[in-house]
């Protein structure tokens, strides 16, 4: 591997929210250290300004742009598990796309690819049917899918003809089976920059992550993902980085 994209799910705050400031300028510092960054499209955070501004920041740090839609849940920040039918499961999604390609198309810039949010992400990993919606979703978009290797909604992708990026995640823990840890089970979260940086390059290297049992397992990737709403998000990202170059590897979108 010669060549890595640093991606982020940025955009996860709102213009009329106390937080906002704070996760604005996260996603400020953020964009200095990714190449791609998956923009929350509103229904799990988000909202038009929040969309805008990450399109701008895009435009000015040269990153690019996807969109990461989620089930209609902002309650529970796209996390909770949804029982939902293919096609209204579609609708959603191409909804989602629509609103974030307004924010870029007045900023100069279009939407790259579609990166499932939360739940989502997790329940395309495993369930034909909802990875097959998302997949013809990403079709109808002529957009591109960034997911995990060698899941259901890779084989949805494949099925339907649409372009595949593979992701892998230096702040998360993986299950043998090469899923991600659930969020609820103990040592299922990296935080310590350092420890991320020497796995993320173990991984671009090697093609080789520690399991969460202790057992290694082999990774093909594309994309590496540091969440956006980890502490310390930016710290990390940037070390995850210094780490790929010293191993020789060129930082560069994927798409």
């Amino acid at each position: 591997m010669s060549a890595i994209d640093l991606n982020s799910d940025l955009g996860e705050w709102n213009l009329d929210e106390e937080i906002s400031d704070a996760a604005a300028s996260n996603d400020d510092v953020m964009f200095d250290v990714i190449t791609s960054a998956n923009v929350a499209a509103g229904f799990h955070a988000g909202d038009h300004g929040s969309m805008l501004a990450s399109a701008r920041l895009a435009v000015r740090h040269g990153v690019s742009l996807g969109v990461h839609p989620s089930y209609r849940d902002r309650d529970g920040f796209g996390r909770r598990a949804t029982e939902i039918v293919s096609g209204t499961l579609m609708r959603d999604i191409m909804e989602q796309v629509e609103a974030l390609t307004t924010a870029a198309s007045v900023s100069g810039t279009r939407v790259r690819y579609l990166k499932p949010h939360g739940a989502l992400y997790n329940r395309i990993a495993v369930d034909n049917a909802q990875a097959d919606a998302v997949a013809l979703a990403a079709k109808g978009s002529h957009l591109p899918v960034l997911g995990l290797a060698g899941t259901e909604i890779h084989r949805a992708a494949d099925r339907h003809g649409v372009q595949f990026f593979r992701e892998a995640f230096v702040d998360r823990a993986y299950l043998p089976d090469g899923t991600l840890a659930p969020r609820s089970m103990d040592g299922a979260f990296i935080t310590d920059p350092l420890a991320a940086g020497e796995r993320a390059a173990r991984m671009a290297v090697d093609g080789q992550v520690v399991a969460i049992d202790g057992s290694l397992l082999r990774v093909e990737f594309d994309s590496l993902c540091v969440h956006g709403d980890t502490e310390g998000a930016f710290m990390m990202a940037a070390v995850v980085r210094n780490f790929l170059e010293h191993a020789g590897l060129e930082i560069r979108a994927f798409v």
